[in-house]
């Protein structure tokens, strides 16, 4: 009896597209950057920091050159003088800043009106003239976020300087002068102030985030980034808890060689002076050496440890649920690796007396690049066929671009 016969296999229309995996990796090395960095830092000064956006396009453009997406490299496209502009501008603006708020605190107010208008665009051009001069593969990245919630997302952030400037704006410029009333309603003031604006930090900085990584686009693909406002409360909860901690033991070991020492620091007072050998250091001096030594190491441990903590599980906070329709991507950085690292750098940076820094500087890059991965669906190369010849390598003519507005955020 013959078998019915099958009908032959139709490949199905919906597919799940293929995911590839690109990972991410750093290839720079301390010593190429060593030379980059000293020159920089010898113009820099020299110039008087007017050499500043040359040396920040040499440093941008060697991490990213050496930064691989898959077996690709990023590129930096900058024009340096493009960037010498707009460091005139920002740096106006901030001496007029200055001068104002030092020279002319009535006007204060002024000042902070100035920056809440300016800031906010100043922010997105970077964004837009970062990402216009990035690369891969041939095709500009691209920011996409518009002016308008640039200045919702940051008009938090200067509301609690603006209070502060108002409330100040009649008192009078020596301490010595103010009223008790007037000293009680600042201090009033002012603790208010900064106890919401810590409380409301980790609102604020994941506002800023989102409206970062919920604008960057490739090709045709725009990311987003959702959620995360309760981790990051708890990342934050952590990493004060880990700061008070390591404050706190400091602390106490400060407290032991005191009493320790109180007794013979009184005898010697009481025999005076007879007792101490010429050029021998003191007891004074030694315990002065010895609190600056511990504080040093407490700051090291906080940067060290809870600083650690604080970068890696932000980076994957953010990083994991950054996403558009056919991009994803994963980061994998753990506490521990990036403590370690952070851990060597700082000790060497220290013992080295800021030698270290390009050798530190890379490291770091290599561990937290490292870490990511981005997951694209689809034929990548496809992206950039369907994209028109004018999008690809394109500058673009935001007022950002032709200023070369970089602040580094």
């Amino acid at each position: 009896m013959n078998e019915p016969s099958q009908a032959p296999a139709v490949p199905s229309t919906h597919e799940q597209p293929t995911a590839n995996a690109l990972p991410v990796r750093f290839t720079g090395t301390g010593a190429e950057y060593f030379r980059i960095w000293i020159v920089n830092l010898l113009l820099t000064l020299v110039t008087l920091t007017l050499y500043l956006p040359f040396a920040r396009a040499r440093r941008i453009r060697y991490f990213q050159n050496h930064t691989l997406v898959g077996d690709d490299p990023l590129g930096f496209h900058a024009d340096p003088w493009r960037m010498f502009r707009g460091y005139l501008v920002v740096l106006v603006l901030g001496i007029a800043y200055f001068v104002i708020t030092n020279f002319l605190p009535h006007l204060g107010w002024i000042a902070v009106v100035a920056l809440m208008v300016a800031w906010p665009w100043l922010w997105r051009a970077s964004l837009q003239f970062r990402l216009r001069n990035t690369s891969w593969r041939g095709v500009r990245f691209r920011f996409h976020g518009d002016l308008a919630p640039a200045y919702a997302v940051m008009a938090p952030l200067f509301l609690p300087a603006l209070a502060l400037v108002i409330a100040t704006a009649g008192m009078p410029s020596n301490p010595e002068e103010m009223s008790p009333d007037a000293a009680a309603n600042f201090m009033v003031i002012f603790s208010a102030t900064m106890l919401l604006t810590l409380l409301l930090g980790p609102w604020l900085f994941m506002r800023l985030k989102r409206y970062q990584h919920s604008g960057y686009g490739f090709t045709q693909q725009r990311t987003h980034l959702s959620g995360g406002d309760g981790r990051f409360y708890v990342i934050c909860i952590v990493t004060a808890l880990l700061t008070a901690l390591i404050v706190a033991a400091f602390s106490v070991l400060m407290m032991i060689p005191a009493a320790l020492a109180a007794p013979i620091e009184t005898e010697v007072l009481n025999y005076g002076t007879e007792t101490a050998t010429e050029g021998e250091p003191s007891i004074s001096l030694l315990m002065v050496m010895f609190y600056g030594a511990l504080t040093a190491g407490m700051y090291l441990l906080v940067a060290s440890l809870a600083g650690s903590y604080f970068a890696s599980r932000t980076q994957n906070l953010l990083w994991n649920n950054t996403r558009s329709q056919k991009i994803q991507f994963r980061s994998a950085l753990t506490w521990g690796d990036l403590l370690a690292v952070t851990a060597v750098n700082w000790l060497l940076i220290v013992l080295t007396l800021g030698l270290y820094w390009p050798w530190a500087r890379v490291r770091s890059a290599r561990v937290r690049l490292n870490a990511l991965t981005v997951m694209a669906d689809g034929d990548i190369a496809e992206w950039t066929a369907d994209m028109p010849a004018s999008e690809r390598g394109a500058l673009g003519d935001a007022a950002g671009d032709y200023m070369g507005f970089d602040i580094g955020l």
